[in-house]
């Protein structure tokens, strides 16, 4: 199997001179590797809440999967200042190995919790897996039955107007429902009107709550980012010319199966 080492060609007497950044997200672990679909992981990783990077170079590889990694860059460290809650370094992104971001997948066992390692202990257990023939980018839409998408994706894709979903989700009625990971608990709403599923959702990304009482409520205890926990899927569509207090009725049919008005964040 090769070593990551041996495709960058970096030479052994120099790893010294490297830190190896396990690029994990704060809110959900594939948060970096939606950061780096956006085009945004460099001031991503730049922000850190100590001095995390004090050696020239950063090797970064991204959250993929149980021991899989995805290749994020080389950076030349060039500066770093304090902010007051927090550091932002300044680096370069280098072209060492630089058609390999976002394809090149590696096995590594993180060791413990530790997310920034000296890449001479560490950096020959990085051992490729897969190159894949083009960079990372969100998968086309799946199908109206089978969209189960977490908060931060979901985000990720409204922001780049990712085409497929775009389309799919502009182009139909119907009712979704959202699952709270952390407890279970469910809301059930409808979508209709212009861009229908795509602009009802993307309310959601821009706070949270999209509106709806009981799920502000949690938003301003908890924060922005307590809608991490939160799961978007389809229950059910309609044509787009299908009478609106069709799909309002038929939103109140799932909240009556599913009892999200009894046991869930629906309040009527």
């Amino acid at each position: 199997m090769l070593k990551l080492l041996d495709i960058l060609q970096i030479k052994r007497d120099e790893l010294s001179k490297y830190k190896l950044h396990l690029a994990i997200g704060r809110k959900n672990k594939k948060e970096p590797l939606y950061e780096l679909f956006k085009g945004t992981f460099e001031p991503w990783q730049g922000w850190q809440s100590k001095k995390n990077f004090e050696r020239d170079f950063i090797l970064a590889v991204i959250y993929y999967g149980r021991d899989e990694w995805m290749f994020g860059g080389i950076y030349k460290r060039k500066g770093v200042r304090w902010l007051g809650d927090h550091f932002e370094y300044d680096t370069e992104l280098l072209n060492i190995g630089k058609d390999l971001i976002g394809r090149a997948i590696v096995n590594f066992h993180r060791p413990g919790r530790q997310s920034y390692l000296y890449l001479e202990k560490w950096g020959e257990q990085l051992k490729v897996i897969e190159i894949q023939r083009k960079p990372y980018s969100v998968k086309e839409f799946p199908g109206y039955e089978n969209v189960i998408i977490d908060f931060d994706l979901l985000k990720t894709i409204i922001e780049k107007e990712e085409p497929s979903w775009k389309t799919a989700l502009s182009s139909v009625k119907g009712v979704y429902i959202i699952t709270d990971k952390s407890n279970g608990k469910i809301y059930v709403g409808s979508a209709y009107g212009e861009s229908s599923f795509w602009s009802r959702w993307a309310s959601y990304t821009k706070d949270g709550h999209g509106g709806n009482k009981e799920l502000k409520r949690i938003i301003d205890k908890n924060g922005l980012e307590y809608a991490s926990n939160f799961q978007f899927s389809i229950l059910e569509i309609r044509s787009s010319i299908t009478d609106n207090e069709e799909i309002i009725r038929r939103e109140s049919y799932w909240k009556d199966v599913l009892k999200s008005i009894e046991f869930g964040y629906n309040e009527n």
